[in-house]
């Protein structure tokens, strides 16, 4: 009879355990979810639960390979955007406790909406799949994509006749490209390998691998020091340009409110990143040192005059002078506007 009567104050301790241990995890939960939206600021203190600290012996947070005992948003441990992240918790009871949420990470100022004026328009040939697009003086240099007719070509602003031209490989699908001196360097989507041509021929010197981190090809720019590619990512990477499968550092983007990923086509223009987000009219501006977005142009009105389908979207950013130039995947024009 003692037997039974030990072995039941033994379930119910064990219930009343587990029911504490479900009570923890779910106002963390509860906490976690409220806060997902709300998102967080580097610097800020996450401010857990009574119900978890006051039963909790320690609190950790996992992040990929790195964990912290930190409860403060440490740009040295998480990025701007979403952190995919695990808090663990040891219990006063001696339990392990796991959860895995998600803590978004926003710019502390707002995006300024950016205000500009169609000054000028030009010709685009309309069969170009625009995947990468610069201008030096008055000749663009476009990387023109699509598997089977990929392309590096070079022309006139106000043309449509290419001056040069260089055609990938069938299994190609060119994608970002830049001018680095007197070189041409262009990404592909898929095929995990870059190109490098003479800017003025566009004849290939030689390829690259990307690093592992890079998973796929999408925009190109060069910042005076080294190439910034994205992938479709939140991520911008920087890489050697003398040395392009060589990894430098990488930043995550967002503005005050939002994450930012899909970033496609790149352009570095006075200390700023210029990117659009893919098939979206907006190009935002980011601080390429911490990865914010201070502002973004919204090009809704343009888009709608060019866009019939799914494919052909804003993607083309170019500067003449201090002028943006902006087009799209098989737009028929380029637009040139003031900033104001």
């Amino acid at each position: 009879m003692k037997k039974n009567i030990i072995a039941g104050f033994a379930a119910i301790l064990l219930l009343a355990s587990c029911n504490k241990d479900k009570e923890i995890l779910d106002t963390l939960n509860t906490y976690n979810n409220s806060m997902e939206a709300k998102g967080y600021h580097f610097g800020d203190k996450l401010q857990l639960p009574k119900e978890v600290t006051e039963n909790a012996e320690s609190v950790t947070i996992s992040f990929g390979d790195k964990e912290t005992t930190d409860l403060t948003i440490d740009p040295k441990f998480f990025t701007l955007g979403d952190n995919a992240v695990t808090f663990n918790i040891k219990t006063k009871g001696g339990e392990v406790l796991n959860q895995d949420a998600t803590i978004n990470v926003f710019a502390k100022n707002p995006e300024k909406n950016i205000a500009y004026q169609i000054v000028a328009e030009y010709p685009h040939d309309p069969k170009n799949f625009v995947q990468g697009f610069q201008a030096d003086g008055n000749t663009i240099y476009e990387s023109d994509g699509q598997n089977g007719s990929s392309q590096i070509l070079k022309y006139t602003l106000g043309t449509t006749t290419p001056l040069a031209s260089t055609k990938q490989a069938p299994e190609d699908f060119s994608e970002g490209s830049t001018i680095v001196g007197d070189k041409v360097y262009q990404l592909t989507w898929q095929s995990k390998k870059g190109y490098i041509y003479d800017k003025s021929s566009l004849k290939l010197l030689s390829e690259f691998a990307y690093p592992n981190v890079l998973g796929e090809g999408w925009g190109l720019t060069y910042d005076g020091k080294n190439l910034i590619a994205s992938d479709g990512s939140k991520l911008l990477y920087f890489l050697d340009p003398k040395d392009p499968s060589k990894l430098i550092k990488y930043i995550a983007v967002a503005g005050s409110s939002q994450a930012y990923d899909q970033l496609n086509e790149l352009e570095y223009h006075n200390g700023f990143l210029y990117a659009n987000v893919w098939q979206k009219p907006i190009i935002l501006k980011i601080n390429p040192t911490t990865g914010e977005v201070v502002g973004t142009f919204d090009f809704t009105e343009i888009a709608k005059q060019n866009t019939k389908g799914s494919d052909d979207v804003l993607n083309g950013i170019a500067f003449k002078g201090e002028n943006m130039l902006v087009t799209g995947k098989n737009w028929p024009k380029i637009y040139e506007v003031v900033i104001k």
